[in-house]
């Protein structure tokens, strides 16, 4: 179930978040759920403790898979997929 829930942001953080929204065929509420979903599974204690995204690892390391133009289809499968 959905609720609502009243936010605010720095308007250029807005900004930025819904062409980064647009560009990856999400709506913003599901990508600050998404968000909110990665930072909360596990036991952080601050966001100091966060890890660096796998991409950022991955290009550190030497591989990384890059995804290009993906449907919005194909993005709402993976969104609810990494909810399993």
């Amino acid at each position: 179930m959905d609720t609502k829930v009243t936010l605010s942001f720095n308007d250029e953080v807005i900004n930025r978040a819904k062409k980064y929204a647009a560009d990856n065929n999400i709506s913003l509420s599901r990508l600050i759920e998404f968000l909110l979903s990665k930072v909360t599974s596990n036991n952080y204690r601050s966001l100091e403790d966060f890890p660096i995204s796998d991409w950022v690892n991955q290009v550190a390391e030497g591989e990384a898979t890059y995804l290009t133009k993906r449907t919005r289809k194909a993005t709402k499968k993976e969104f609810f997929a990494s909810k399993k």
